[in-house]
């Protein structure tokens, strides 16, 4: 069985296990803090990052590397379908969530409200806070934008486009990071992700010493 080297607010791991439960691909979760930089983690992945897969001999690297190996291998539940102009719309919005969501938002926040509190021991920036809660309501009028004029973000259909987004948005709502009053589209889609038998599992995990809001594991949170 596949092994999932991850930790519970690593975002691109998020990702990853959304793809792979859509996809119905049986894995191993293996906790790993990459700030601890355990050489044995170091030899699998010698950026020291998560996520990193492994099955027997063969591992695999990075969220994009790894999202696009089971795309290939399992015709399950495709996540970059339609044409090749469809595919390039996926990639290029999980590549803005991947890279602009979370240099905005979530890695700010992971800083302030986890890093800092369970590695460093020290007291979040108020500051930092309210640049990445405000960066946040902007990818939210973007997601808004685009459920305007789509059913799903990249389309027609789910596709991996909405597995990136919901997995960087799931970890900012966590953290306190999400205000979602007058994102009642992005609210509706959120929602429908959340009920979804892939996402589940991991909205009952909890991150040590810090908890969500009230609302974070709920499927009619705003209710």
């Amino acid at each position: 069985m596949w092994q999932l080297y991850q930790f519970p607010l690593c975002p691109f791991s998020r990702k990853v296990r959304l793809l792979l439960g859509e996809k119905n691909v049986g894995y191993e979760l293996v906790r790993e803090n990459p700030w601890a930089r355990r050489d044995e983690f170091l030899h699998l992945n010698p950026a020291g990052q998560t996520p990193v897969m492994v099955q027997g001999q063969l591992s695999l690297v990075d969220s994009v590397a790894i999202c696009e190996y089971f795309e290939e291998t399992i015709d399950k539940a495709p996540m970059l379908g339609g044409s090749a102009s469809a595919r390039a719309e996926i990639r290029r919005l999980a590549a803005w969530f991947d890279q602009r969501m979370y240099a905005e938002v979530v890695a700010p926040l992971m800083h302030e409200r986890m890093m800092k509190r369970v590695v460093q021991r020290a007291s979040p920036d108020a500051k930092a806070l309210r640049e990445a809660m405000k960066q946040a309501d902007a990818h939210l009028d973007y997601i808004d934008w685009l459920l305007d004029h789509r059913r799903w973000l990249g389309g027609p259909v789910l596709s991996l486009a909405d597995l990136t987004a919901a997995a960087h948005i799931s970890v900012a709502d966590y953290l306190g990071g999400i205000d979602w009053r007058g994102h009642d589209q992005t609210r509706q889609w959120y929602s429908g992700l959340k009920s979804r038998p892939s996402f589940r599992p991991m909205l009952s995990e909890r991150m040590e010493v810090i908890g969500p809001p009230e609302h974070y594991d709920k499927v009619d949170f705003w209710e």
